[in-house]
């Protein structure tokens, strides 16, 4: 199977190395002409232009930074679809946007599914991120096989479209996640509490997460540098607050983060690392929410591992 990538940036430029370095025949493109060297040096090929690639391979994908983007490569690669040709959109994009496209993919004969990733490009990086996949289940069982060599857990997770709900929803969680952390760690400090052991007692916790177990010491060592900017945030919890909307579900925490959120790129930049809106309280209260020992990165210690399936318990 000839494989096409296209989008190498935080997230895509480490899922296609795990292709890679699993043995993938693999083509790839980026604006960024540096990144497809970088790639082309461990073994890629130079996929010249996305219709190039949408020609010579059969499989393509795209993780791209937004809807715009992966409409524009889409319409490039469309006349060059057909029986046999399989799209995959691994950007965390908008459903309906999705499902549009595909219907275009899937009127030209080819096959289409929506496969976002969770888990933080530290785990991208290494083959262990978690992969949502919706399509049809004979699309999934013949794309299986390659979602494994990118990610550790694979859920299929319905019609397609909707891997990409649940995917904004989960970046949701993630940010509500991240936003609650930073206020509470900022009340214990201003509390007199160690931080290093305010860090384990979450840890130990009913309120521990894994944006704890990640960003958390992101936060307390200075770094404040997860791979994930502001811009892409917003984005995201955009996306979930559409969908509410579009359900009449009236929401009150999720235009409360995005007013949040906007704050913070007012103040630091549009594309500012998100774990840096901890010093929105940093600069309120004059607190520095540091503490000695944590890792100026994350890294993903889990010995790699060949994906599975994951199924539905209930």
């Amino acid at each position: 199977m000839k494989v096409g990538f296209i989008g190498l940036g935080n997230v895509g430029g480490k899922l296609s190395g795990s292709l890679l370095r699993n043995g993938t025949d693999l083509a790839v493109h980026d604006l960024d002409q540096s990144l497809v060297d970088t790639m082309c040096a461990k073994g890629a090929r130079d996929g010249q232009t996305p219709a190039a690639m949408m020609q010579s391979c059969d499989v393509v994908i795209t993780c791209l930074p937004s809807p715009a983007a992966s409409a524009a490569v889409l319409a490039q690669m469309l006349p060059h679809v057909g029986p046999g040709k399989t799209w995959l959109e691994m950007s965390t994009t908008d459903a309906e946007e999705v499902k549009r496209i595909a219907a275009e993919v899937i009127a030209a004969g080819g096959a289409a599914v929506d496969c976002p990733v969770s888990g933080g490009c530290h785990r991208a990086d290494t083959g262990n991120i978690s992969i949502y996949a919706g399509c049809d289940r004979d699309s999934f069982e013949r794309i299986l096989p390659l979602l494994t060599r990118m990610g550790r857990r694979v859920l299929h997770t319905g019609p397609l479209g909707t891997a990409s709900v649940l995917k904004v929803m989960t970046n949701y969680l993630a940010t509500v996640n991240l936003l609650s952390l930073c206020e509470a760690l900022t009340v214990m400090k201003a509390s007199g509490m160690d931080l290093a052991t305010t860090f384990e007692a979450i840890s130990i916790s009913s309120g521990t997460s894994f944006v704890h177990e990640t960003e958390s010491q992101l936060i307390l060592s200075g770094s404040r540098d997860v791979n994930f900017t502001m811009d892409l945030v917003q984005k995201d919890i955009g996306l979930f607050q559409k969908l509410a909307e579009n359900h009449n579900v009236p929401l009150e925490i999720s235009p409360l983060i995005i007013d949040m959120m906007r704050d913070g790129q007012t103040r630091f930049g549009e594309r500012a690392q998100s774990d840096r809106m901890i010093e929105r309280l940093e600069e309120a209260t004059g607190l520095e929410i540091r503490a000695a020992g944590f890792p100026q990165e994350l890294i993903d210690e889990e010995p790699e591992e060949e994906g599975y399936e994951v199924r539905p318990a209930h």
